[in-house]
């Protein structure tokens, strides 16, 4: 009879020591799930963000804190699924903001290249501009120096002409005076043959007309 209560105490220890067993697992598995959902929380770049899901894995956490034997390991998959889902959640929202400002920046690159190829275009806008307005201008001054060299070579021409025509005339007098001087030289011939031979000196020719 004295063994009886032996074994059965016995066997109380063993339950009472497997439910410690038990609690120190459920304990460990909390743990963990908490901690790891805590880091996720407190991570300086993925903590803000999917606060719905972290709040959801902390729900299943509790429910697994709190589930009975039968139930844990259906209530620890749902936690670990949670937190496992919470962290992807937040690396997602993550991803997803850094890839809007990644297009952002990247649009703001597309802009400031575009303002750049219309400055480009508006200087090189503004040299052909330039330039041809300096063509303009220059075309301008050779046409004036076109023109003074022409009205300068017609008044060589004139010049010229005018020079011929004296040049014709001072020629005409001095055929002229040729002419007369001949004459007056016949004359004084003339004269001085009859005051040697006594006779009369015949009257001086008529001059003749000038030629035109």
């Amino acid at each position: 009879m004295k063994r009886f209560p032996t074994l059965f105490a016995g066997a109380l220890l063993a339950l009472a020591g497997a439910q410690a067993v038990h609690a120190a697992q459920d304990d460990i598995d909390v743990n963990r799930l908490n901690n790891s959902l805590d880091q996720l929380a407190n991570d300086p770049t993925l903590g803000n963000y999917a606060q719905a899901e972290q709040g959801r894995a902390h729900d299943a956490i509790n429910r697994l804190a709190q589930a009975r034997s039968r139930d844990r390991a259906h209530e620890l998959y749902l936690a670990e699924r949670r937190v496992d889902l919470a962290k992807a959640s937040a690396q997602l929202q993550d991803a997803q903001l850094k890839l809007t400002q990644l297009d952002r920046e990247h649009d703001q690159i597309l802009l400031d290249n575009s303002r750049r190829e219309a400055d480009r275009a508006r200087r090189e806008l503004e040299r052909q501009r330039m330039q041809y307005q300096m063509a303009q201008e220059e075309t301008a001054r050779l046409q004036q120096q076109g023109e003074a060299y022409s009205q300068a070579a017609e008044q060589a021409r004139n010049e010229a002409a005018k020079a011929k025509r004296l040049a014709a005339a001072q020629s005409k007098v001095a055929r002229a005076a040729r002419r007369e001087a001949e004459l007056a030289t016949k004359v004084a011939k003339a004269m001085r043959s009859q005051m040697q031979s006594g006779e009369e000196a015949p009257a001086a020719p008529a001059k003749e007309p000038k030629k035109p």
